[in-house]
């Protein structure tokens, strides 16, 4: 059988339709060693099942790479979707299966307990949630803060936080333990307050830490006065030490929603490649924790499936979920994970999307945080010189280079409805972007993106095969390296000296890489060839399913979705793409602001107004006479003078 024959057809160990069971279940994917690939949970298993099993061609790229890297699939029913969903849990933690969505957090929240069962109670801070008679405030997002909070709060209640085995060993010789002598602990061993007391003390403490009162700053404050007035001062001086203490900890906790609402808010940003998770948790009305993670995902799960995961993997074994979970979006089996939730919390569970007032603005303050979570995340990895080195070796075995590509240029095209054509070429070495070495090319016609890229690499190439004629350098010169650029927000511009200028643009890369897919390969391939410069990698990154394509490859190259290879494939493509878009993007406002500004009458307020009026420069260039005098601001006159601008010029203005 052909390889073409087979990539019609399914896999070999598809099971027969009938075999496959209609009730839920979870099923898992396994390889030639009977290790687990991939788990997963259905309503309907021979409705899921029978998705992966359709002909090879019609599968995402990263399904069939899954698919075709198992040997065998197998199920089990269950009597709910409920059940499903624990067991599917249950295996994901116990396999660990490389395609399914992988976490990089401990999950281990820390908290502030009070031991209500001892005869002194202390406060410390744990991540055992299991201490019998305990009473647990938080979580919170790091140690660091929970302690300073206590901090604060021992200065407004002082309690013992001495080690059960000081605490005992202090009173039975009858000296206060070391904590309690340079004033860190305040239990019945300090000889400061009786046993009673302490307990007194206690209850204040936990009353407040589930209340949070602020009346506590006016009862402070009178009894700072009344001491100052009976002129003890020293008491007063504790008085004002803890309501300067009180203050503090109001401050660090800000109300954002009621006083009675608990609430989880989760806000999420993806990729292709990862996510970032940031989760606030709000408890009274107040954020008592924030916590964030990343994801590493492998198969390209949609934002649903991707909540799915990520409130399981929160509520797996530290944290309790409150009588409401916030997400950007529902997931499929929503009832079914509200149920799981409800079975963790030993009540019922609310899970939504919130569309407006202060809970929408708390998920957008999430989620913005995600993307800066996201952001640094791909900058750290990026950085890091072991990690270049590893995805530069990953690229060079993937594509079969003769050395590691140690400099790339990245290539893409950018136009608006096929006019206004520009394109970016970005420069990566060793890694890391060489932005003085970028360049932008103009495009005066073109008939696609696969004749853009065409032009675009034959003008570049020219200057390495040493065949450039004057034509090449005088269309060359129009936008590239030789003439100065003036930076754009990435901080990219041309040298100053024209000499220098042609030697950085002379340097020949390792690998040339397009953005698209194999229609765009096969144009570039042909530049190359035509150019005569041989010794130079080709390759294209197909956004949508991140495949990378080379010349004359019927199947493109896979790489592991969490590869650090296909991470720097995304970055330099991304960098290519947001480089043209910024140089098109400010051609387009050059051109039309110039073409207007030179109409008599027509001054900086009146194009303003003309553009916000139809909302495009295409509208407002179809546009009438008659509609353009309805502007506020432009007569018939004016307007008959703007419509005739417009059309005067047999090269249309940027659409």
């Amino acid at each position: 059988m052909s390889a073409a024959a087979s990539y019609d057809q399914s896999v070999p160990y598809r099971p027969k339709a009938g075999e496959i069971p209609t009730e839920p279940g979870v099923y898992r994917f396994r390889d030639a060693e009977r290790r687990v690939l991939y788990v997963g949970k259905a309503k309907n298993l021979r409705a899921r099942l029978s998705n992966y099993f359709a002909p090879l061609r019609s599968l995402h790229e990263r399904t069939r790479r899954m698919v075709t890297s198992a040997s065998s699939v197998e199920w089990t029913v269950v009597g709910s979707e409920v059940e499903a969903l624990q067991l599917e849990i249950t295996w994901i933690n116990e396999f660990h299966p490389p395609f399914n969505v992988r976490f990089k957090d401990d999950k281990s929240y820390p908290y502030l307990a009070v031991t209500l069962a001892d005869e002194a109670p202390r406060a410390f801070v744990t991540r055992n949630r299991k201490l019998r008679g305990a009473r647990y405030f938080g979580p919170y997002p790091k140690v660091w803060a929970i302690n300073e909070t206590l901090e604060i709060l021992l200065k407004l209640f002082p309690i013992r936080t001495c080690k059960d085995s000081d605490y005992r060993r202090a009173m039975a010789s009858g000296k206060p333990c070391f904590a309690g002598q340079i004033g860190r602990c305040f239990g019945p061993c300090s000889g400061r307050v009786t046993v009673a007391e302490h307990r007194e003390n206690v209850e204040r403490f936990v009353a407040f830490m589930q209340n949070q009162d602020r009346r506590i700053l006016g009862e402070l404050e009178q009894r700072m006065r009344a001491a100052a007035v009976a002129q003890e001062y020293e008491s007063a001086a504790r008085y004002r030490d803890r309501l300067v203490a009180a203050n503090a900890f109001f401050e660090k906790s800000a109300m954002v929603l009621g006083d009675t609402v608990d609430l989880d808010v989760f806000g999420i940003d993806h990729d292709e490649l990862s996510a970032a998770v940031q989760l606030f948790i709000v408890r009274g009305g107040r954020v008592r924790g924030i916590h964030s993670w990343t994801v590493d995902k492998e198969l390209d799960v949609p934002l649903g499936e991707l909540v799915d995961s990520v409130v399981q993997n929160a509520y797996g074994d530290a944290l309790r979920p409150p009588g409401e979970v916030v997400v950007p979006e529902l997931p499929d089996d929503a009832a079914a994970l509200e149920a799981w939730l409800g079975d963790r919390a030993d009540r019922r569970v609310r899970l939504r999307v919130a569309q407006r007032g202060d809970k929408a603005s708390l998920l957008q303050t999430a989620t913005q945080n995600a993307k800066q979570t996201l952001m640094l995340y791909k900058t750290r990895r990026s950085a890091d010189f072991t990690t270049r080195s590893r995805a530069l070796e990953d690229i060079q075995e993937a594509l079969g280079m003769a050395d590691a590509p140690l400099r790339i240029e990245c290539y893409d095209v950018s136009h608006l409805s096929g006019t206004n054509i520009v394109a970016s070429m970005v420069v990566f070495e060793d890694g890391l972007p060489r932005k003085d070495e970028y360049r932008r090319f103009t495009i005066p016609s073109s008939t696609d993106d696969t004749d853009s890229i065409h032009q675009v690499l034959t003008r570049r190439l020219a200057y390495l095969s040493g065949a450039a004629d004057s034509e090449a350098e005088r269309v060359g010169a129009a936008d590239g390296p030789e003439v100065p650029v003036a930076p754009d927000a990435s901080g990219a511009a041309d040298a100053p000296e024209v000499s220098e200028r042609r030697k950085k643009f002379a340097y020949r890369p390792n690998l040339l890489i397009v953005d698209g897919g194999q229609p765009q390969v096969a144009a570039a391939a042909r530049a190359l060839r035509e150019s005569g410069v041989e010794g130079i990698y080709l390759c294209g990154i197909a956004k949508r399913l991140e495949e990378i394509w080379t010349p004359e490859a019927e199947f493109p190259v896979i790489l592991p979705r969490n590869s650090d290879a296909l991470f720097l494939f995304q970055r330099v493509r991304d960098e290519a793409h947001r480089f043209a878009i910024t140089h098109q993007r400010q051609r387009r406002k050059r051109d039309i602001g110039s073409v207007l500004s030179e109409i008599p009458g027509l001054g900086p307020s009146r194009v303003k107004e003309l553009l916000r009026h139809f909302g495009s420069v295409a509208r407002l260039r179809a546009a009438d006479e008659a509609a353009i005098a309805e502007v506020k601001g432009v007569g018939p006159t004016l307007a008959a003078t703007v419509h005739a601008r417009l059309h005067a010029d047999e090269a249309p203005v940027p659409r």
